[in-house]
């Protein structure tokens, strides 16, 4: 099981950008909105807010002010931020969530230290890294978006490492997960997993643009009927999408369109469809985006979704709700046995502020949803 430290780092800081962001852009449009009253919106700083230095102080390990602010830049700038949007107050309720991360941070490595992490190892997580770049150039250029160089990365990734062994260490088999366990889970949440009647279908559009002339409409529905008279001779439907579907990606589909519930598609479609059985081909149908000859290819009737078909998705889900808990209960005791001094100014909270601040406990390598997985 893994625990991905160092991305927790980034994903709290572009988190803690997007509530900034969605603050200056409220703030914008009650501008806007009151352009008669100058008076009426706070305005933006242009200076910066005056804090102490060390911003913080955590058993006796100092956080420069100068590291907040690298981490706060970073995050302005990996978001495509403009600072100057806004207010002080906003600036520092981004200081404070930015802190309490790295306040977090540095009582993990005050543990983790001492944790053997060698060369190879962070090598490893950088060839991962890369393989997601279709080239050198592109890893490149989005390190240098984040204000990165590549022996920062690897700092961070060292320190993440450790700091993920050391984590792991802590909780042991606590977030072990049998597949009892999730059978409990499912007999306890069986009504999660209904599924209503799905059908598989593919189709060829013929599309037909809004108020498109009625020469227009005419002609799709003739090519739409000779598609379908094509397909009742007996030519394969996966040849005639991938000849003359118009819709956007069918052809590589071969139109394709997987299952889907009758409410995953417009009426039209979804009523014929629906009432079609497994190999039959529609006469040409009109929607809203033009003329579809469908072919249905499946059925699914409905019904409870058995244990066996979810057991995978069901252990992964319960592992990570107990690694989460297992996580936020290690950084909790880490908090409560540390002496922490913060130096920054208190923020102002307003109700309703989505720039709340980000949990302590470092999120797993895949977070699920937060709701339990269900019939899809």
């Amino acid at each position: 099981m893994k625990l991905d430290i160092s991305s927790s780092r980034l994903a709290v800081v572009v988190s803690c950008t997007a509530a900034l962001l969605g603050a200056a852009h409220a703030q914008d449009a009650s501008a806007k909105k009151a352009a008669a009253s100058p008076s009426a919106s706070p305005a933006a700083s242009e200076a910066p807010i005056a804090l102490k230095d060390p911003v913080a102080v955590v058993n006796g390990t100092k956080i420069s002010k100068a590291q907040l602010q690298e981490a706060f830049d970073g995050a302005v700038k990996a978001a495509g931020a403009d600072t100057s949007k806004l207010t002080d107050d906003q600036k520092l309720a981004g200081y404070h969530q930015i802190l309490d991360q790295l306040i977090t941070e540095t009582l993990i490595k005050q543990q983790a230290g001492d944790v053997k992490v060698t060369d190879q190892d962070v090598d490893a997580e950088i060839a991962k890294i890369k393989k997601n770049f279709p080239t050198e150039a592109a890893f490149q250029e989005q390190l240098k978006k984040f204000g990165q160089t590549e022996d920062q990365l690897k700092q961070h990734i060292k320190d993440g490492l450790q700091e993920q062994k050391w984590i792991q260490s802590q909780i042991g088999g606590q977030a072990d997960v049998t597949e009892a366990d999730a059978k409990k889970f499912y007999d306890a949440n069986v009504k999660e997993f209904q599924q209503p009647e799905q059908v598989r279908a593919s189709h060829i559009l013929f599309m037909v643009p809004q108020g498109a002339p009625d020469s227009e409409v005419q002609k799709k529905k003739a090519q739409a009927e000779a598609a379908y008279k094509r397909a009742q001779k007996g030519e394969d439907f996966t040849k005639l999408a991938k000849e003359l579907t118009e819709e956007p990606n069918g052809k590589e589909r071969g139109g394709d369109l997987d299952y889907f519930t009758k409410d995953q598609m417009v009426p039209e479609f979804a009523n014929k469809a629906f009432s079609m059985k497994v190999g039959d081909v529609s006469e040409p149908v009109r929607t809203q985006f033009g003329f579809h000859v469908i072919k249905v290819t499946g059925k699914k009737e409905a019904g409870t979704v058995p244990f066996d078909q979810v057991k995978d998705q069901l252990i992964a889900y319960l592992k990570n709700q107990k690694q989460r808990a297992a996580v936020q209960g290690v950084i909790e005791k880490l908090h409560d046995n540390a002496k922490i001094q913060n130096n920054l100014p208190p923020a102002k909270s307003a109700p309703g502020d989505a720039s709340a601040a980000p949990t302590d406990a470092a999120p797993t390598d895949a977070a699920p949803t937060e709701s339990a997985p269900g019939a899809q």
